[in-house]
């Protein structure tokens, strides 16, 4: 089978389809993926064996002049390149107005939630095959359960796989000692206190564990260097495309996260990694594979009435409590 695997973004979302193209390739013999993604996460699906080749879209971007970049030569080239291809079926994996209407320009039947499943209810209408996925499951396991059911093979009872960290270690050896803190998210009620952070990174230099600090925005640059400079054992890094972020993630020794999607990459390649949820849940969205350790805010994920006081309320030491034995085993 030649299948169309339509999941834009988030960085989030992106990697928790990976575990299902594990399962399609595990049940169905000789399955290949194309896979429609955004341009800023067209690294990733490279990575996974099943998939023969990466469609990028700049749906983000060309939305900001949409009568322009709608029937510019872009657009155009993204358009072509899904219907010049044969498919035996496509799979909208993201259940939004806008994958679906993706979906719909190959001439393939489309597979995608029922109305009662999918993120936006209007984008069932647009599928052939309408499957039900409940909703309290969580988010890679609710994929997994989509393409089985797409695909008609049993669901797997084991975790699932990512599938990707193989083929990014490919003999990789190099250690280098220290802490990946994934302070960044997108939404400010996701975010933990800065003071917070700064005393994470005492105590982890205390402990001969240097900190990195990454960012991917100007605004993630300027709070990672507020944080290096209330603790010397950490460093902020220079900007690092997903590739480069992998690989320093497969060198450390844990990582540290806030619900965002780099936390979820590090959950990918098993880096043993310390989550902080607030105003999410983690039996829905918590990383998900081994070496993962998360901590839910003790005013709990329902309490909505002030997410800054839920992140606030998780403190350095309960973090350093969980990282430490983690990182010291190696996961």
């Amino acid at each position: 089978m030649h299948v169309l695997l339509v999941k834009m973004s988030s960085l989030g979302d992106v990697v928790h389809t990976l575990p299902a193209l594990t399962d399609a390739a595990a049940n169905v013999p000789g399955i290949r993926f194309d896979w429609v993604v955004e341009e800023a996460f067209a690294e990733i699906p490279a990575w996974h064996p099943a998939v023969d080749k990466v469609i990028p879209i700049a749906l983000r971007r060309w939305r900001k002049h949409p009568l322009r970049d709608f029937t510019g030569p872009e657009w155009r080239d993204c358009r072509n390149q899904l219907r010049r291809s044969h498919y035996d079926a496509v799979i909208d994996a993201q259940g939004l107005l806008k994958s679906a209407l993706v979906s719909r320009l190959v001439k393939a039947p489309v597979y995608g939630m029922d109305k009662h499943s999918a993120r936006e209810r209007l984008a069932s209408a647009a599928y052939h095959h309408k499957i039900p996925v409940a909703r309290d499951m969580h988010a890679v396991e609710r994929t997994r359960t989509l393409f089985a059911r797409a695909l008609n093979y049993r669901l797997p009872a084991s975790r699932g796989d990512y599938g990707v960290r193989d083929n990014l270690v490919r003999g990789k050896t190099t250690h280098t000692r220290g802490l990946l803190f994934f302070h960044g998210t997108a939404r400010a009620e996701k975010l933990w206190p800065e003071d917070h952070w700064i005393e994470l990174a005492r105590l982890a230099g205390a402990a001969d564990y240097p900190v990195w600090l990454p960012w991917g925005s100007e605004v993630e640059k300027a709070r990672a260097e507020r944080i290096a400079e209330g603790c010397e054992s950490a460093s902020v890094l220079p900007r690092l495309d997903l590739m480069g972020m992998a690989g320093l993630l497969l060198e450390v020794d844990g990582a540290v996260a806030v619900d965002t999607g780099l936390g979820h990459l590090a959950a990918a390649l098993d880096v043993p990694t310390v989550s902080l949820y607030g105003p999410t849940s983690t039996r829905l969205v918590g990383a998900y594979g081994k070496n993962q350790v998360h901590i839910q805010s003790r005013l709990g994920a329902d309490d909505t009435s002030d997410p800054l006081a839920m992140m606030s309320s998780i403190t350095p030491g309960q973090v350093w409590s969980e990282l430490q034995p983690l990182v010291a085993g190696g996961g």
